[in-house]
C-alpha cells in the first residue's frame, strides 16, 4: 500500500511541474507601431483601416504589408513595407520559440513615414491643362471638337386643335365624359 501512495505522489509532482512548465512556455508577441510626420494620418494595413498614427497594431505574419497613410493636405502615401522575421522566427527553429521557450518574447517593429504636403494647383493652371487634353485627344484622333451651344430658353409655339371632321353617316356624337374637353366622334351600334 506503501509504494502505490508513493507512486501516486511522484505521478502527481511530474504532472504539476509539466503543467507549472507549459504555462511558463512563451509565445512571441508581434507588434507594429507606425508614426508620421505630422501625426494624425489615418493608417490603413493591407486596406484595413488601423486608427490613426501614431498607432501600434499587433501582426501575426511577417512578410510584405501594404500601408496606406492619408492626411487631409497631404499627398496619400501608399508603400510596400518588408517586415523581416527574427533569426527566431525562421523555419524550423519558430516551432521551438513559439512552444518552448520559456516566458514571453516581444518583437516591437518601429514604422516612420514623413508626408508630403499636397500642392495645390491654381485654377486656370488646371484648365489650361483640361484645354490640352481635350485638343491633344482631337488631333490624335483626327475629329474635330463637339461644341455644345450654351443652352437657350425652349420657344413652344402655341398648339391649336384640329378642325373636327365630319361625322359619318348613320353615326351619332356621343358627349366626352366631364373633365375632357371637346367632343369624340364615334360611331354607335344600332339600338
Amino acid at each position: 500500500m506503501m509504494a502505490a501512495s508513493r507512486q501516486t505522489r511522484t505521478i502527481v509532482r511530474w504532472t504539476l511541474l509539466a503543467v507549472a512548465l507549459c504555462s511558463l512556455c512563451g509565445c512571441v508577441q508581434r507588434r507594429m507601431t507606425v508614426r508620421t510626420n505630422p501625426p494624425g494620418a489615418l493608417l490603413y494595413v493591407d486596406d484595413y483601416e488601423i486608427g490613426t498614427t501614431p498607432v501600434s497594431v499587433s501582426f501575426t505574419y511577417y512578410g510584405t504589408r501594404k500601408i496606406r497613410l492619408v492626411k487631409d493636405g497631404y499627398e496619400t502615401l501608399t508603400a510596400s513595407q518588408w517586415i523581416p522575421p527574427p533569426w527566431y522566427e525562421v523555419p524550423p527553429i519558430d516551432f521551438f520559440s513559439e512552444n518552448f521557450v520559456p516566458g514571453q518574447i516581444r518583437d516591437q517593429r518601429c514604422l516612420d513615414f514623413t508626408l508630403k504636403p499636397q500642392a495645390v494647383t491654381p485654377g486656370g493652371e488646371l484648365i489650361g491643362r483640361a484645354e490640352q487634353l481635350r485638343r491633344g485627344i482631337h488631333s490624335a484622333t483626327g475629329t474635330a471638337p463637339i461644341v455644345i451651344p450654351p443652352p437657350t430658353a425652349p420657344t413652344n409655339p402655341p398648339v391649336s386643335a384640329p378642325p373636327a371632321a365630319p361625322a359619318p353617316a348613320g353615326a351619332t356624337v356621343a358627349p366626352m365624359p366631364e373633365g375632357v374637353g371637346g367632343q369624340s366622334v364615334h360611331p354607335l351600334p344600332p339600338h
